[in-house]
């Protein structure tokens, strides 16, 4: 009991904190200004684990590489927390669970942005956001545009990014199931 409890605070801090350094890295490589307000909170609440690991590995190509190796070092931090209580510590087992949970949150991070969008364009298409997170979204969905057409005048691209991000997360699942 008190291991599952235990576990499920691990999984929802390192869920938040890993979420949002792959926020803050999507951010930078698709070069997009965030809202005041979300830059602060997504700033403040990872400074202290990028900042020291920048010095380690710079940005390089435009890319925040210190913001996705916390998000890395993260998973496995949890991963180690969570075996650790059960004392099942095993290099290989630590490796695959750690790989699982970061791409986990990467695809998850993609689908909950194109739901976002999608909820979006139906309700509010001109709400503060809505540019913000129009603009994380396009380097998935602009390839996909210029093979789907509109139907009518409704953009079929997010549905088959939903999709296409499924299988590929299902690829990703097997594949680390067979290294392990």
């Amino acid at each position: 009991m008190l291991q599952n409890i235990f576990s499920l605070i691990i999984e929802t801090i390192a869920s938040v904190l890993g979420g949002v350094l792959l926020l803050r890295f999507w951010i930078q490589a698709v070069r997009v200004r965030p809202p005041q307000q979300l830059a602060q909170f997504i700033f403040t609440l990872s400074d202290w684990a990028v900042k020291p690991l920048r010095r380690l590995l710079p940005g390089v190509g435009g890319y925040d590489w210190a913001s996705l190796i916390g998000a890395v070092l993260v998973a496995i931090a949890c991963i180690l927390l969570e075996l650790g209580v059960r004392s099942a510590l095993n290099a290989s087992l630590i490796f695959s669970l750690s790989a699982l949970l970061f791409f986990q949150w990467v695809f998850y991070g993609l689908i909950a942005l194109l739901i976002i969008e999608a909820i979006f364009s139906w309700v509010n298409p001109n709400a503060p956001l809505a540019p913000f997170v129009r603009a994380l979204n396009e380097p998935l969905l602009r390839p996909l545009r210029r093979i789907i057409p509109l139907v009518g005048s409704v953009d079929l691209s997010p549905l088959a990014a939903l999709i296409l991000l499924r299988v590929v997360h299902q690829l990703v699942i097997y594949l680390i199931s067979i290294v392990a």
